[in-house]
Formats: C-alpha cells, sequence, structure tokens
C-alpha cells in the first residue's frame, strides 16, 4: 500500500545553550513568585496558629 506509511516526524532535539538559558529564565520567572509566596504562606499560617 503506498499511502500505508506514517509521514516522518522530527526526533526530539535536545536543549542546546541558547535554550537552555531560556529554560532556566523560565523556571526562576514562575519559581521565584512560587517560592516568595509558599515562605508567606507559611509565616502567616505560623502567626495565625500560634497567636
Amino acid at each position: 500500500m503506498a499511502g500505508a506509511s506514517s509521514p516522518s516526524q522530527p526526533s526530539p532535539v535536545p536543549p542546546g545553550p541558547s535554550r537552555r538559558g531560556l529554560i532556566a529564565f523560565a523556571w526562576l520567572w514562575v519559581g521565584a513568585p512560587l517560592a516568595y509566596g509558599l515562605y508567606e504562606l507559611v509565616r502567616k499560617a505560623t502567626q495565625l496558629f500560634t497567636g
């Protein structure tokens, strides 16, 4: 069958040096506010339950 062959899929490319910096920046962009929010949550929760 001529039409039964699957289309060729590009193989996944490992992140290069330029992508690695972008990935690190994206993690910091999300991780820094998340860490600050968790810190504030724990701080306020301890104030709430300890008086």
